[in-house]
């Protein structure tokens, strides 16, 4: 349900301006294209594109009334629409087709989510039903035929009007299949924690606290730099803008670079950790040190004030901080393979989770391009939703001091 603008053409001239089209200045401006209850495509003008981006976003939500579905349509759950979907066109099957419909349906999609209403659910229950399956070795060319029955179920729901988008439409199941490796195979508790700091020696410690409070990773921690380029304690703000990189082919060995991914951004400073950076910088002064810094685009040598060198007043190479890092987790009893740097971010990202931080919020503070790769990472994490029926009459009840009885 696109919104057009009738005034203009796509294209634009050889200066950059749009073109004006035929119907410039004529009638009304904004078209809105539609589908409405009944199937059929209609359209709808307006004059302004505040209007028409109203209506369509209503058109879409399925409360606009050309567009409204019934009630009884709105609570049918996915077990009742399914059974209806299969019926009305396995008479184009084979046999072998409808068996094999029939039984994935009710053996793998309808335990999960028969009893939903349809348009309950969402693009994290979809996830949390992928992950858990491939958790229990379900081959991924198995679990693919299980995926696009839900996924036809549900767009025939959308083209139906009983829904009013598809959550399979979020989900790339090859990245899913071929990136099981993202989701943390194990998460440090709040004692390990602590353990660990109490291991690391006390010139290190704000790193932890970077890692475990703010979640940045290991080369951001380390391209921390004094002043408010990086940490601006007076606004609360922490600007994660540069990472400290190491190989001696490229600068002659250290640089800045952006953050992985071009995942730069302001978050806010946690009180605790503002406090560990500023004990830090009292204690071990800052060191300038002579880096390329091609965060910019092009390379500039500048002397860089950073929070965390060795003892020797160098930065860390990626050999020297592993070797240190090794120590330290064994000193607090992490595990080898998966106790690294990275486990304090998955630590800070799960303790939002728990703590009922929304999912937009998460991504935020977590710099990821997209909201699909915070659900997908951390999808167990999040707290099941409570079922609803019997929520407001109870609460209703509950006022009125339970005087009103069936």
């Amino acid at each position: 349900m696109p919104v057009d603008d009738l005034w203009y053409l796509n294209k634009r001239g050889p200066n950059g301006k749009r073109l004006p089209s035929k119907r410039h200045g004529q009638g009304k401006r904004w078209r809105v294209r539609f589908t409405d209850a009944s199937g059929r495509a209609r359209t709808m003008f307006f004059e302004r594109k505040v209007d028409a981006d109203a209506w369509d976003a209503d058109a879409r939500a399925g409360v606009a009334r050309e567009t409204r579905v019934d009630l009884a349509d709105r609570q049918i759950t996915f077990r009742e629409y399914g059974e209806r979907w299969r019926l009305s066109r396995e008479i184009g099957w084979a046999v072998e087709t409808r068996r094999r419909v029939e039984s994935n349906l009710r053996l793998h999609l309808y335990p999960v989510f028969g009893d939903q209403p349809a348009r309950s659910i969402r693009l994290t229950s979809v996830l949390e039903w992928l992950t858990r399956r491939l958790s229990e070795d379900t081959p991924g060319s198995t679990l693919r035929l299980y995926f696009e029955l839900l996924d036809a179920v549900l767009a025939a729901a959308v083209a139906d009007k009983l829904i009013p988008d598809n959550p399979c439409d979020g989900v790339k199941l090859a990245q899913v299949l071929r990136g099981v490796s993202r989701v943390p195979k194990w998460v440090p508790t709040e004692a390990e924690v602590l353990a660990l700091i109490d291991a690391v020696p006390p010139r290190y410690r704000a790193a932890i606290w970077l890692g475990a409070g703010q979640g940045c990773r290991h080369g951001e921690a380390l391209g921390m730099e004094d002043g408010t380029r990086c940490v601006d304690a007076g606004r609360g703000e922490l600007h994660i803008v540069q990472q400290l990189r190491y190989s001696p082919k490229v600068y002659g060995g250290f640089y800045l670079s952006e953050p992985k991914a071009r995942s730069s951004g302001t978050i806010d400073l946690d009180p605790v950790v503002a406090e560990m950076l500023a004990d830090h910088v009292r204690e071990f002064p800052p060191v300038g040190v002579e880096l390329v810094d091609i965060c910019g685009g092009d390379p500039v040598r500048r002397t860089v004030p950073l929070l965390f060198t060795t003892t020797r007043g160098r930065p860390f190479t990626d050999r020297t901080w592993s070797r240190e890092w090794a120590r330290w987790r064994e000193a607090a009893g992490w595990p080898k393979e998966h106790g690294t740097f990275h486990a304090l971010r998955h630590f800070f990202a799960t303790t939002l989770i728990t703590n009922h931080a929304e999912p937009q919020e998460v991504q935020r503070l977590l710099r990821h391009k997209t909201l699909r790769i915070t659900l997908e990472t951390y999808v167990h994490w999040w707290p099941k939703r409570e079922r609803t029926r019997g929520l407001v009459g109870a609460a209703l009840r509950a006022a009125a001091g339970g005087s009103h009885q069936p």
